[in-house]
């Protein structure tokens, strides 16, 4: 950074390199930390000064930290990169778990793995450094530099076939998605200044302020609401690695403002159904999902899937379907249960909804068929059925819930029932 030339530094000149090594971790863990932090942080160090611990941690935090969510994450990669005598080897335990003589005992501490994986980013290790590392051990490499090409290729890679690192940075694209909605009109009006229907309501008061005399024509145009977003995730044992990538992007959609929905509401379901709306609440992704999978005790269990669609319609649909609600499905629909119970179930739910989309990942397949009786038995009931297997299919959301007229893959697998 040449900007840094024209500072009064401090007497130890690594330490500057190491600060700015330092906030370059944490900008690849997602905090906002530009040259203008970097530039103050290492002033404020100068003028604290480098003696006490407890002084340094809190004169960086001050300048790097500026949101809850982010003290988690700060606190992690200033333990790794500053405080921990072991801290490549606990890295290298936390990229790589399966490494001999790397694995801890203890399970990852919140935002944990986000710091290892934001100082990897980019760095070359080699495991021979450690001094404990016996002769015969294989010699390992962890490049994770990462380009535009790269990220091009893991927008349309099947996330089960994606590497750990690969996984990693997936992660990290979902975070930055958006799912902006349209708003819907309402039979409430708002004050127009520039055409819509009379509103004689105000018309009328205006003219009584003034004797009973009319001087101007109030408009009125409809004022916009929002509609509520529902995720029905699955989480049986064949839809593993998709639903947990399904559930960080959810996690960023739950999130973010100003996209326009009223309410995210969550669930998950494989042989019983889960509110997790709560748990995406917490702005860290990793509590979050820490939290919704201790919730939901049936991961990587069997499906139920019309169970399930009944216990939602029964308990939940009047509390959260109001206001236009968009339903996602994410399921591969294989239930082997009533299936014109499923039917039914899966009817109400699109007559509770203003939209009903179905992601399966099993689209991916070029010769898909709908043959699989869960599947010809929800096909009829949805507005949309998409491909939910990679990044590219979960960015084509925005398109289709704002087009009442996409249908997906619908009409053509219809056609072959």
């Amino acid at each position: 950074m040449d900007i840094l030339t024209d500072l009064d530094l401090p007497e130890n000149p690594k330490l500057t390199h190491n600060i700015t090594h330092f906030a370059r971790a944490l900008r690849r863990a997602d905090l906002p930390i530009g040259p203008g932090r970097v530039i103050k942080a290492i002033r404020a160090v100068e003028a604290v000064g480098f003696a006490d611990k407890q002084d340094f941690f809190w004169t960086l935090h001050a300048c790097f930290v500026n949101r809850p969510e982010h003290r988690a994450v700060f606190s992690q990669v200033f333990r790794l990169y500053w405080r921990d005598p072991r801290y490549m080897e606990h890295m290298m335990s936390m990229m790589l778990p399966a490494l001999r003589g790397a694995q801890e005992d203890r399970a990852a501490q919140s935002a944990e793995r986000r710091a290892a994986e934001a100082l990897l980013d980019g760095a070359q290790i080699d495991l021979p450094e450690i001094n404990d590392r016996p002769d015969d051990e294989v010699l390992i490499e962890v490049d994770a530099s990462a380009t535009m090409s790269g990220e091009e290729r893991l927008r349309t890679l099947d996330f089960e076939q994606m590497s750990a690192e690969e996984i990693a940075e997936a992660k990290r694209m979902l975070a930055r998605l958006r799912l902006p909605v349209k708003p819907l009109a309402s039979r409430r009006g708002q004050p127009s200044h520039a055409g819509g229907g009379i509103d004689a309501r105000r018309t009328i008061r205006r003219a009584m302020r003034r004797g009973g005399e009319i001087s101007g024509i109030a408009l009125k145009k409809p004022r916009p609401r929002w509609p509520n977003l529902v995720v029905l995730c699955d989480i049986s044992g064949s839809m593993n690695q998709y639903s947990r990538m399904v559930l960080h992007f959810l996690h960023a959609v739950a999130n973010a403002k100003g996209q326009g929905w009223a309410r995210v509401h969550a669930f998950t379901f494989g042989t019983r159904l889960t509110n997790i709306t709560r748990h995406l609440a917490t702005r860290d992704v990793d509590d979050a999902l820490a939290d919704a999978g201790a919730h939901a005790q049936d991961w990587e269990g069997g499906t139920r899937i019309g169970e399930c669609l009944h216990s939602f319609n029964r308990d939940w649909s009047r509390r959260v379907m109001g206001q236009g609600a968009v339903v996602l499905l994410i399921t591969d629909g294989l239930d082997r249960g009533d299936i014109d119970g499923l039917s039914r179930e899966v009817e109400r739910l699109h007559l509770s909804s203003r939209r009903l989309i179905w992601l399966n990942p099993l689209l991916r397949w070029d010769g898909f068929v709908p043959k699989a009786q869960g599947i010809a038995a929800m096909l009829p009931h949805v507005d949309a059925f998409r491909a939910g297997h990679s990044i590219a299919t979960l960015e084509d959301l925005a398109m289709v819930i704002s087009s009442a007229t996409d249908v997906g893959e619908k009409q053509r697998l219809l056609a072959q029932m």
